[in-house]
């Protein structure tokens, strides 16, 4: 039996209701086969709006309470409603909403009532002024799942990166690259590519200094604590790489060298994926098309996100991209089987 997968909405002002719905009319041919079962949570008028406005779904997907019968593509309200959330707009109740519905998702899929989350994107100046004090999904759904230890990887094709540090002041980076968290890191990047199908998965970790350290000169970290962890991890039978210098490990990540590559912060691994994912006009300079997931590490459920904001300046104009929406439902799918498997 298929489960279902829960969409969470993020933040009903941004573009979460739009490619939500747009993701649903390119997947109906799935949806209706039964093969692919999505529950909405968030807004239900923020998502009708959004049905109105694209009109592309023949029916409205369907609103449910958690204690109906789920039809394949259905709707659950997060949280009661206050005034209408406009579209663009930064509000507290856009941020409580996002909240809302992560807390319900997290709460079926620790149920085993879905088989796993798949968000989109929340904005953390909102979710702050609601009262809920988090710098982003990664730290919210480790608290919410009770795991101290979660790692944030980004995917798109074969450039996979996971983060030994993400939202941390740069200054604040190296006192957070202890050998417990890198070999936390190694470990979760490890089962996340055996569960992708991968065997024995190679994988870069990536300096934290120049030329990795230049032998001590730029720093001793990438001597002192990264290279006896890859060490041990590589004497009990792991295959792991490094420290490869940071500005040449994503070029060798990309030619196939490696399956993944650790990257010590947060813009050393975003940069690479995301200059690669965005698809750009030439001839306007704007971004066509995004291609990229974010996978959550670590969870006792399975955790997969757009790679991208909010994005309110375009909320509510009908030209918001779908694309890595529908490939974070493809990759929770393919996780979730695997576990289902295991």
């Amino acid at each position: 039996m298929t489960p279902h997968l829960a969409i969470t909405m993020g933040d009903p002002a941004g573009i979460g209701p739009e490619i939500i719905v747009k993701a649903a009319a390119r997947l109906k041919d799935r949806i209706d086969a039964g093969d692919l079962k999505l529950m909405v949570i968030g807004s239900v008028p923020a998502l009708r709006r959004a049905e109105e406005a694209l009109s592309l779904l023949p029916e409205r997907i369907v609103e449910i309470s958690e204690a109906a019968t789920w039809p394949a593509l259905c709707c659950l309200q997060a949280d009661a409603e206050g005034a209408p959330i406009e579209p663009g707009k930064l509000s507290a109740d856009g941020g409580r909403f996002a909240y809302k519905a992560i807390e319900a998702g997290v709460r079926l899929a620790m149920a085993d009532k879905v088989g796993g989350i798949v968000t989109a994107p929340l904005n953390k100046e909102a979710l702050n002024k609601a009262g809920y004090h988090y710098a982003g999904h990664t730290e919210l759904l480790a608290e919410l799942t009770g795991v101290r230890g979660s790692v944030m990887m980004l995917a798109h094709g074969n450039m996979r990166v996971s983060h030994v540090t993400t939202h941390v002041a740069l200054q604040d980076v190296p006192k957070r690259l202890t050998p417990e968290r890198l070999h936390l890191v190694i470990d979760l990047t490890h089962k996340a590519l055996r569960s992708l199908g991968l065997d024995r998965p190679n994988i870069a970790v990536a300096a934290l200094n120049p030329h990795a350290g230049e032998g001590g000169l730029f720093g001793r970290e990438d001597l002192d604590v990264s290279t006896p962890v890859i060490e041990k991890a590589n004497a009990d039978g792991l295959n792991i790489h490094g420290p490869v210098p940071g500005d040449t490990v994503f070029v060798k990540l990309r030619a196939g060298q490696y399956d993944a590559v650790i990257a010590m912060y947060h813009d050393q691994g975003h940069i690479p994926v995301k200059l690669l994912g965005f698809e750009i006009d030439p001839a306007t300079g704007k971004w066509m098309d995004l291609s990229g997931v974010n996978i959550t590490l670590g969870l006792p459920i399975i955790r997969t996100s757009v790679d991208h904001g909010t994005a309110f300046d375009i909320a509510g104009k009908g030209i918001a991209n779908e694309r890595s929406l529908i490939e974070a439902i493809e990759f929770a799918e393919k996780l979730a089987a695997n576990r289902r498997a295991a």
